[in-house]
């Protein structure tokens, strides 16, 4: 049950039917058994899902996008328009004149129980609680990032003043400040709200909820208290399934060794029988029978398929400068990437990460300077927030996979293993992608990228709409990849395992950092410290990045990196390698 002042988290393994829970709640999934009770049937229910950009219209202003929730207004403020042109039309006609005076009164009344006239002044307060300064609400939506755009969604859905909020995966796109801000919203001003959260990011819900139901093997478990205190319950219950699960395994060795013997003697044929109804009992399938506590230890492993070597220089950004309006993202970039770097993009959400990445596309045209890949032999694969919109919609999940697959060694046991891994199983690998929800093909095109040879990745927030098994398996899969692979991601567990560079944006200017994410927090003392004040204990925190050993050649070959522009390094100086600019960058 979830009650007014209840924030619940619902965790889960992978197809635990976490979102579907949601969806039951939001009453777009009826019961196949029981039923949903609601305090009262005008209970106002609203769900943010993790496609709520889907909804958005780039073109459309920020102040427009908030009020656009109030549709049923608009209509009846454009019915009032019409019955006023025609009042004005109607001339000396009594009765044309007085229909129109009758629509408009009726209509105006509906207006003023919708409160129409406080429209403008609930919409400024939201854009405000929402962090919005006054001057942006002129600004189109797709002047926004990822992050920014997740507060517009939720700032929407509190505009219908709900009195149930719930939210799929809502830290999605967010940077840790963005996360912060979000978990004391939720906090401090959703006091009269139920909230229910789906997200794969414990800590958030650690912060945030107070209540935790977990769904196992189809089994929901309930626990007043946050995420830790939750981890602790269960523990202590599987100790005691496990204890109890022990003692009747000796229990039922016991029994067979006493029955074996006893099986020999004929006067002792009553007791067997007796002894052999025990045994059943304890089986499964018996009335005291103790299952095996569940433990997922299935582990999978996958590898992209193998692609030409590219050349050894790859990226080039020489005096790159770039922004929209009146607003600057950042200038004087000038930097080299060469085969094999791990590279991580960080920055505050708007700071132009993505951006960065398109430019590198040539998706977009810098303001000033080059921006370009370089390599000979280039075999690029570029995943971006948006791939879903590039998929063939006519085809079936297991289609798009086999095609993607058409050219490598993969077989259908192997595709259909991938597919179980980022959510999609049993039938669920027939349905066409034109039903899919926008989360859905997000792994769609992460799966089918995955299976197509490259030697260039470049990933920007790939780890979005996946949970920690799927995390793992690309992990491991970039962890054993031999070409190079540009990320950008606010996911700071991803970044560590997988990135052995570290750019920031800040303040319009890129700061190399020499080494891992475990390395980056070293060397930002606030950002180490709100990172490692989050940690759960019991769960895993930030390492050092596993060691790739590229292929060597020989030194005639290798040529010397170009340099990081920015403030981690001289910025101009080409010829000067990559390592020493980055430790140039620790010593500043």
């Amino acid at each position: 049950d979830v009650q007014t002042g209840q924030r619940v988290g619902l965790v889960g393994d992978n197809g635990a039917g976490k979102t579907t829970q949601l969806r039951v709640l939001a009453e777009e999934l009826e019961l196949d058994e029981g039923a949903l009770i609601k305090s009262r049937s005008d209970l106002k229910v609203a769900f943010l899902r993790q496609e709520f950009r889907e909804d958005m219209r780039e073109g459309r202003s920020l102040k427009d996008e908030f009020t656009s929730v109030f549709s049923e207004v608009a209509d009846l403020e454009a019915q009032y328009a019409k019955a006023e042109t025609d009042l004005a039309s109607a001339g000396e006609d009594a009765d044309a004149m007085q229909d129109a005076l009758n629509r408009m009164a009726d209509i105006q009344t509906k207006l003023d129980t919708a409160e129409a006239s406080s429209i403008d002044r609930k919409v400024d307060k939201v854009l405000g609680a929402m962090g919005f300064a006054p001057s942006d609400a002129s600004l189109p939506v797709s002047s926004f990032s990822g992050g920014w755009k997740m507060r517009i969604g939720l700032g929407k859905i509190l505009l219908q003043e709900p009195s149930v909020l719930l939210l799929d995966e809502p830290t999605n796109h967010m940077d840790l400040e963005s996360v912060e801000w979000l978990e004391n919203y939720l906090i401090e001003q959703t006091i009269d709200l139920a909230l229910v959260i789906v997200s794969h990011d414990r800590e958030f819900l650690d912060r945030v909820c107070t209540k935790i139901v977990e769904t196992e093997q189809g089994v929901a478990f309930s626990h007043n208290g946050n995420y830790r205190s939750f981890l602790k319950a269960k523990g202590e219950r599987e100790a005691i399934q496990q204890r109890r699960y022990d003692q009747q395994q000796k229990q039922i060795k016991e029994l067979k060794g006493e029955i074996r013997k006893l099986s020999k003697m004929e006067s002792a044929a009553a007791t067997v029988r007796s002894k052999e109804r025990q045994l059943k009992e304890m089986e499964e399938g018996g009335a005291d029978h103790v299952p095996r506590p569940y433990t997922n230890k299935r582990k999978f492993a996958f590898r992209f398929p193998p692609a030409k070597r590219s050349g050894q220089d790859v990226i080039d950004l020489e005096n790159v400068g770039h922004g929209y309006g009146d607003t600057t993202l950042f200038k004087d970039i000038n930097l080299g990437i060469e085969r094999g770097d791990r590279i991580a993009i960080l920055g505050s959400n708007g700071a132009g990460k993505s951006t960065l990445l398109r430019l590198i596309m040539q998706r977009e045209v810098p303001r000033t300077g080059r921006a370009e890949i370089v390599a000979s032999n280039a075999e690029v694969q570029f995943f971006e927030q948006d791939q879903a919109n590039v998929l063939p919609l006519d085809k079936s999940v297991i289609e798009t996979m086999e095609d993607a697959a058409a050219s490598t060694d993969y077989v259908y046991e192997q595709l259909r293993a991938l597919l179980g891994k980022f959510m999609f199983k049993d039938d669920k690998v027939n349905d066409k992608l034109s039903t899919l929800s926008g989360g859905e093909k997000a792994r769609v095109a992460l799966c089918r990228m995955m299976l197509t040879p490259c030697n260039i990745l470049l990933l920007d927030e790939p780890t979005n709409h996946l949970d920690i098994a799927a995390k793992e398996v690309l992990e491991e899969a970039i962890h054993n990849f031999p070409g190079t692979v540009v990320i950008v991601s606010h996911d700071r567990f991803f970044i560590s395992q997988t990135a052995n560079t570290i750019l920031a944006l800040e303040d319009g200017e890129l700061v190399v950092y020499d080494g891992d994410y475990r390395t980056y927090m070293e060397q930002n003392s606030q950002t180490k410290e709100k990172v490692e004040g989050r940690y759960i204990e019991g769960l895993p925190t930030i390492q050092s990045a596993k060691r790739l050993e590229q292929p060597r050649e020989s030194d005639e070959k290798v040529k010397k990196k170009k340099n990081f522009g920015g403030k981690g390094g001289p910025s101009g100086n080409k010829m000067k390698g990559i390592k020493n600019a980055k430790r140039q960058a620790a010593l500043t």
